[in-house]
């Protein structure tokens, strides 16, 4: 009875392989989006950038301009990597840390918005622990240094 089990859930993991990487990339990529569309926003309205995180933001142990730069370069620089699967799991744990401290950095967020923050919070993990899948710049790395180098004669 338990080899019967394990072979069916052995046939039930073979068969998953492929929409579990769809998953992955889709995860990445609108992870990636929302990230990056917040930065750019920011970028594109620095002055009220700065005015916000100065009176509405109360980022901890940071200067209100040292956290709005910080921030908006996290939004700019992580997601990217998220997108194309390169340096993954560093980039999905800087942008967790990131998205709790924007959560709890804004005392008015309403009920909508938190739940935003709490999806993005599940998602992040999944991520760090899963890994970037196949369609991945990290799967590719992977896969070239596990390779022999070839020795000239």
């Amino acid at each position: 009875m338990i080899a019967r089990w394990i072979t069916f859930d052995n046939a039930c993991l073979k068969s998953l392989h492929y929409p579990r990487q769809a998953l992955l990339l889709a995860l990445r990529l609108s992870l990636a989006w929302i990230f990056f569309k917040s930065g750019l926003l920011k970028l594109q309205s620095w002055e009220s950038t700065l005015a916000l995180f100065e009176y509405e933001y109360a980022v901890p142990l940071l200067s209100p301009y040292a956290a709005a730069v910080l921030g908006t370069m996290a939004e700019l620089t992580l997601p990217p990597l998220l997108a194309l699967g390169l340096l993954t799991r560093p980039a999905a744990l800087a942008l967790f840390a990131f998205n709790i401290v924007a959560w709890i950095s804004y005392p008015d967020l309403s009920p909508a918005g938190s739940k935003e923050h709490q999806t993005w919070a599940l998602g992040l993990p999944v991520l760090l622990f899963a890994g970037a899948g196949v369609a991945s710049a990290d799967h590719l790395l992977r896969r070239r240094a596990s390779k022999p180098a070839l020795v000239a004669p």
